[in-house]
């Protein structure tokens, strides 16, 4: 029989392999997939986790856990007794138990979702009082207005929302963080690049992600919308970035760049971006935002490292494993 007192994901990736040894804990149903085994039988697979980390694990059709979980879905809150197990080097449990914790059993234990729900770890009211600086402080009248009026339409959502579903900021605040970081680089680059209009690359890297407001939806598992699913944020955000360009009356011209940022700065259109990148501004900001989403992976790898870890599992973002033990 496993513990009584549920440990963290963390607590639980630092067990040793011991053959047989038992744990219990409380996660979140974080992905969900119906997948098919060679020989044909159906299988879930399933990413759980907490505040402190995440794990993947697999449940066959024959067991009695799989159509409860099933029928829970993502998001959900399981209480979860194990058996600690690796698969290829990675942390990979085999469930001997789960139990759906039923939202009034959620709202009656104080601390009990805080303690499921990732978080950024800066301070999201000062990472907020920070946008909104940055927001006043844009030279040009008319793109600045243009910024805040995207502001204004989506509202409290942005400080809230991830900034992706598992790739990088990929946590409750995660889109605010990561924006802000990219100003800071933007402030720190640009005496670099005369090229660049400063109000232009500012507005876009604080645009540039708005689109994901409306892509993602969910509270404790992140999943795209709907209309995340048939348009995307890049397009999304394009439609935000003109219809607040044209209500601030910004100039044409510099409205097409704007847009431009806003439709190429994921780079690749392999990555989503609907063109290449072709105006200095655009190609600053592209370069601003690989850079921090790179470094956000690296920085959480770091966070959920366990003490003994000197690589991290493999960070799909990086197509490699990152050294997380300490110098």
């Amino acid at each position: 029989m496993a513990d009584s007192a549920p440990l963290t994901v963390r607590e639980l990736k630092a067990l040793e392999a011991i053959a047989g040894r038992t744990f219990a804990s409380l996660v979140v149903i974080k992905k969900l997939a119906v997948k098919t085994a060679s020989n044909g039988n159906a299988f879930l697979s399933l990413e759980l986790g907490d505040r402190t980390g995440s794990f993947s694990c697999t449940v066959f059709g024959d067991n009695p856990l799989c159509e409860p979980i099933k029928a829970a879905g993502e998001g959900a809150v399981l209480r979860i007794e194990g058996k600690v197990d690796y698969f290829q080097g990675r942390f990979s449990p085999r469930l001997l138990n789960a139990r759906i914790v039923s939202e009034d059993e959620l709202a009656a234990t104080p601390g009990l979702i805080d303690s499921l729900v990732e978080l950024s770890p800066e301070p999201s009211d000062a990472l907020w009082a920070e946008l909104q600086r940055t927001i006043d402080e844009i030279p040009h009248d008319e793109v600045r207005l243009t910024v805040r009026a995207v502001f204004e339409e989506i509202g409290e959502s942005f400080r809230w929302a991830p900034a992706a579903v598992s790739m990088h900021h990929a946590y409750r605040h995660g889109l605010l963080e990561h924006t802000v970081h990219m100003a800071r680089c933007c402030r720190a680059l640009l005496p670099l690049y005369p090229e660049v209009d400063p109000s232009l690359a500012m507005a876009g890297i604080l645009l540039h992600d708005t689109g994901k407001t409306i892509e993602y939806e969910g509270s404790l598992a992140t999943h795209r919308s709907r209309r995340g699913i048939l348009q995307g944020h890049v397009v999304l955000g394009y439609q935000l970035a003109r219809k607040a360009g044209i209500k601030a009356k910004l100039d044409p011209d510099r409205l097409e760049r704007l847009e431009h940022i806003v439709l190429s700065h994921q780079g690749e259109p392999e990555w989503g971006a609907a063109v290449y990148a072709a105006t200095p501004e655009a190609v600053f900001v592209s370069m601003i935002d690989n850079l921090d989403a790179k470094m956000g992976m690296v920085q959480r790898a770091l966070r959920q490292a366990s003490p003994g870890d000197e690589f991290s599992e493999r960070l799909p973002g990086l197509n490699t494993s990152l050294l997380t033990k300490p110098l």
